[in-house]
């Protein structure tokens, strides 16, 4: 048999089912579920995902067949619907609309009032007895044709609508007569003919095959391919393409079009929450050109009359119909429907994309309503989304001076300095400064620096406007259709109705939960993690078998942590606590002293500072474990560069200036990272370590006695490239650390261990294991050995990298597996293997990767530690982890 490439839906009948996302895109699969569960959806037919995939594969050629599968499903459309495609007395008009298997808002193309032309037209007028609505649907699909087909820029003819409104001196499309709309029919014409050099296409077949061509290449226009690699979609997924029969919703005051979600996609609260527009087409909704009117009576700050008051028959449709959709999905829903003359058409319904705050209250909702169970809620929230919950939001008692207010379209508190572009806002990314993109409306194009920007601020658009889509799915902040101000692209700046002037540079905040545009950085704290969060965490750590521990360096990001659910300290940096103003002096004064005891009288000052940061650490943990490591960084780190501070220690130190000046230059070196540090520190400089275990050993001796916790140190020993390395520092400490313990007559069980971020130390894990009771896999380092890459400098080309699909991702932010990984993995099997029971953690950053917590799971660590934001993330991944293993 052929293979089928094309599949029906219409009449209550589909050879498709909702769960054919992969085959049929998530469009076309839940239009056939839709029309199967007996919903009104116009017919229409899906071109498979499969066809994209040859049409790429086959250079931009079809596969055999599927002409002929286009034509026989186009006649069951047809008779169904009564009409003809390209019949100009009673004419089919089709939608022809991309579909990938994961919702991609407004990244790739569509194109409405397919079938028109000055022929089609006089039938569309017979027919609807309006020709007015007939030349606005032609106008309509000129526009839409030429820009997403022929490659004209949108603008040229969007100039000609404009002056014409202006002409007319009219504010809105719909206030143009008829004789307006077909003037403009001809001027769009002319136009595209004087732009492009050849006419407009009148054939409708020719249309047809002209915008499913397109709608399979803008799988990989620009801002497709940006949205897949921001969201892991990968491009051989491809995107199937729907080709529906029309129904109209701007043939009169009688008809209608909206989009709307089975429950508040902001907040989470169960509340049919929904905007609409009379006498439109779909994209005016999502477009921002007019201003949208709500579904449900007296819900939002909109003054103007909801469809519950308009069409109230259609409304108490709807209704039914999202209830259905939601108890049949068991998820909420965003769906876009269509009113024709008083008749309801369902044109999509797919999971709706929400904020992290709205994913936590529906899920633990449903799990109370009992539409899902606690397993599927905790799958239901992704891990990285939890980084919206976890960031600060506006000082309630900080002062603050609001100078306009939009729509809360995306909740989150930021500040920034004003960018109008996109590209401005990616450049300022790449330098490190924070930006508040500044649209009149943001469109597709604009994605690359709506994911740079901070947060997002526009003039135009509703609650499922553009922007506020994708900015809740990307957790930005953003304030949609703020209508007090006014954008000035020339002059790069916006004026308010309150008649402050910002100009680019300018710093302004946003409050994403309220709407509100405040001028200059107002002061944020951080959110309280209580109720719902609270339970869902619960249901988490039931499910999870990894544990979660935080990188902390002071007993306030202890704190912090703690209260994220930390489970321990997987990393302390101890040279963090020797950046302290109070201690550099001390500590340059070590590394400077040309002999041991000028080293140790140094240390002596140190000691007491040391000791009271790991009590600090110690209290705050409260019987967790607590893993330090030993001085890392290369000495020169720590060193003055400046005349002046070179001076000042040399009075400190009574020597000449011009002696230090000589250590300074000595200790420089010119490739740090694989230089004078971590271990090799301690093998020259012993006593440096010897203070540090000394402090680690005295700190917990000290509160055992004194407060009864039960603490058990582990040194981390840092840098190990050979196991005669490990030997000599873990017998040093273990002289000490013994030597500590007889002193103060206290019992003190602690382990001494090594991070492996050398690729010879995973390589000779076995050896390595003979000496350590853990090992903690510093994977910024690994990555940095094993690519032979400097994470601070490969910023400037791992961007290209990425782009270019040499690597999928970042190896510093999601780990490697296929290298880095299989160094981890071949650590752990041959630590475990000569020294059974050995401890097996991770302490890089990619601990609070989610992708890289799974692989953590798969390869049986013992945990992952991660910065104190990220716990929460690492909790859930590491649940996700454990539930997929039961799938």
């Amino acid at each position: 048999m052929a293979r089928k490439y094309v599949y029906f839906f219409g009449e209550g009948k589909a050879e498709g089912r909702g769960d054919m996302k992969e085959l049929l895109g998530g469009k076309g699969a839940n239009l056939a579920e839709m029309t199967s569960i007996g919903l009104p959806v116009p017919p229409g037919f899906t071109l498979s995902t499969e066809v994209c995939t040859e049409f790429y594969k086959n250079n931009r050629q079809y596969p055999d067949g599927l002409t002929e599968e286009v034509e026989k499903n186009l006649a069951r459309v047809e008779e169904l619907m009564g009409k003809k495609f390209g019949d100009p007395e009673n004419p089919l008009l089709v939608s022809v609309r991309s579909g990938a298997r994961v919702s991609m808002p407004g990244m790739m193309d569509t194109v409405l009032n397919l079938g028109l032309n000055d022929e089609t037209v006089k039938g569309v007028i017979k027919q609807s007895g309006d020709e007015r609505f007939a030349y606005d649907s032609y106008r309509r699909f000129i526009q839409m044709y030429s820009n997403v087909v022929l490659g004209m820029n949108g603008e040229i003819l969007e100039d000609l609508l404009e002056e014409m409104k202006e002409e007319r001196d009219v504010e809105l499309d719909t206030q143009l007569s008829s004789a307006d709309m077909k003037a403009l029919v001809q001027q769009f014409k002319d136009k595209v003919k004087e732009t492009l050099g050849r006419d407009f296409p009148t054939d409708p077949r020719e249309q047809l095959w002209g915008a499913i061509g397109a709608v399979f290449g803008s799988w990989m226009n620009p801002r497709a391919i940006t949205y897949r690699r921001l969201n892991n979609i990968p491009a051989e997924w491809g995107t199937a393409v729907t080709v529906q029969s029309m129904v109209f919703g701007n043939m009169g005051d009688d008809c209608a079009t909206g989009v709307a979600f089975t429950r508040n996609p902001s907040t989470g609260e169960k509340i049919f929450f929904g905007e609409f527009l009379v006498n439109a087409q779909g994209e005016d909704v999502v477009a921002g050109i007019r201003t949208p009117q709500p579904i449900n009576k007296g819900k939002g700050d909109s003054d103007l009359p909801s469809m519950e008051e308009v069409l109230p028959e259609c409304y108490a449709q709807l209704m039914k119909i999202q209830q259905i959709l939601e108890t049949h999905y068991r998820d909420m829903q965003d769906i876009e429907f269509t009113i024709e003359k008083h008749k309801l058409y369902m044109l999509q319904t797919r999971s709706g994309k929400r904020t992290a705050r709205a994913a936590v209250q529906i899920a633990v909702d449903m799990v109370k309503e009992g539409l899902i169970g606690e397993k599927e809620a905790v799958l239901r929230v992704e891990p990285r989304q939890l980084d919206q919950l976890l960031h600060p939001s506006l000082d309630p008692k900080a002062s603050k001076e609001v100078i306009a207010k939009g729509l809360p379209a995306s909740p989150g508190a930021v500040n920034g300095e004003v960018v109008f572009t996109a590209d401005e806002a990616e450049d300022a990314a790449r330098i490190g400064l924070k930006v508040i993109l500044v649209r009149i409306e943001t469109s597709p194009e604009d994605i690359h620096g709506m994911h740079a920007a901070q947060g997002i601020l526009t003039a135009r658009g509703g609650m499922t406007s553009h922007a506020a889509v994708v900015a809740r799915g990307m957790g930005k902040c953003c304030v949609a259709g703020c209508g007090d101000i006014k954008v000035d692209y020339s002059k790069q700046q916006f004026a308010t109705k309150s008649g402050a002037i910002i100009r680019k540079g300018d710093v302004i905040t946003l409050d994403g939960s309220t709407g509100e545009v405040m001028q200059g950085a107002v002061p944020t704290v951080s959110p309280e993690l209580t109720g719902d969060f609270a339970m869902l965490m619960e249901w988490v750590d039931k499910f999870r078998k990894l544990k979660v521990r935080t990188n902390a360096d002071t007993p306030n990001d202890a704190a912090v942590a703690r209260k994220f659910g930390a489970e321990g300290i997987g990393l302390c940096r101890t040279e963090h606590m020797f950046f302290d103003a109070e201690r550099i002096m001390a500590v340059r004064e070590m590394i400077l002293s040309e002999d041991v005891e000028g080293r140790k009288k140094a240390l002596t000052k140190i000691l007491p500072m040391q000791k009271s940061d790991f009590k600090g650490l110690f209290r705050e943990m409260k019987g967790l474990p607590v893993t330090i490591r030993l001085l890392d960084p290369p000495l020169h780190e720590f060193l003055p560069q400046k005349e002046a501070e070179i001076e000042e220690i040399a009075k400190v130190m009574g020597v000449d200036a011009s002696v230090l000046r000589h250590k300074v230059d000595y200790l420089h070196e010119f490739n740090p990272m694989l230089g004078h540090r971590g271990c090799r520190l301690g093998i020259t400089y012993p006593e440096i370590y010897d203070m540090q275990v000394q402090a680690i050993m005295e700190a917990a001796c000290e509160l055992i006695q004194e407060e009864g916790y039960r603490i058990v140190p582990e040194i981390m020993i840092p840098l190990v490239g050979h196991v005669k390395e490990l030997e000599i520092m873990r017998a040093n400490a273990v002289r000490i650390a013994d030597g500590v313990i007889e002193r103060l007559g206290a019992k003190v069980e602690y382990l001494i261990g090594t991070m492996i971020e050398l690729p010879r130390a995973a390589l000779t894990a076995d050896e390595v294991a003979s000496q350590a009771d853990f090992f903690s896999f510093g994977t910024n380092d690994l990555t940095q050995t094993t690519f032979g890459l400097s994470r601070d400098d490969a910023g400037k080309f791992l961007p290209q990298y990425v782009e270019q699909n040499i690597l999928p991702n970042d190896p510093f932010v999601t780990l490697d597996q296929r290298g880095v990984g299989q160094l981890v993995e071949m650590g752990c099997e041959k630590g475990r293997k000569a020294r059974p029971g050995i401890k097996l953690g991770i302490c890089g950053e990619h601990g609070g990767d989610p992708e890289s917590v799974i692989f953590c799971h798969k390869i049986g660590l013992d945990y992952v530690s991660c910065s104190p934001f990220r716990v929460p993330i690492a909790r859930l991944a590491a649940a996700h982890a454990a539930l997929m293993d039961e799938a």
